[in-house]
């Protein structure tokens, strides 16, 4: 397996059966023109089996932060670790960028995205919808975990 970043349109539509629907094209190039959006893809022989995209939020009180926005693993690579390899490249970059974390938002009754986030380092807060979320040290973090 090896994770790419994709900043090109012909990247998203090779993909495209990852998401929940097919990308439309005015999105996908709005969202490859935004640095604080990010696409990373899991390719098992040049294939595409998976797919994370991040968004960066910046809260006045906090600093910038790396919202976990989709995960969409192709069926036939289900259960290889291809999810949690995804979401852990993220929190890397995230990383990188400076974030003081990431977070994903899940429903509690869907025990494989819970599964996949807790495999990957994602701590869950309890609630209707679990939020996992990740925690970097870096300076100036109080360690308080994002609302």
């Amino acid at each position: 397996m090896e994770i790419r970043r994709v900043t090109r349109a012909e990247d998203v539509q090779a993909a495209g059966h990852l998401f929940e629907s097919p990308p439309l094209p005015e999105a996908t190039a709005r969202f490859l023109a935004d640095e604080r959006h990010h696409l990373l893809v899991a390719y098992v022989d040049d294939a595409p089996a998976a797919v994370v995209t991040g968004v960066e939020t910046t809260r006045p009180d906090r600093g910038t932060g790396m919202f976990l926005h989709e995960l969409g693993v192709d069926a036939r690579f289900s259960g290889r670790g291809i999810g949690p390899a995804l979401t852990s490249a993220l929190a890397d970059l995230a990383r990188d960028l400076g974030c003081y974390g990431m977070w994903v938002v899940t429903e509690a009754d869907n025990p494989v995205a819970r599964s996949v986030y807790r495999s990957a380092g994602g701590v869950a807060q309890a609630g209707p919808r679990e939020v996992f979320h990740w925690s970097f040290d870096l300076p100036g973090d109080t360690g308080a975990a994002p609302a």
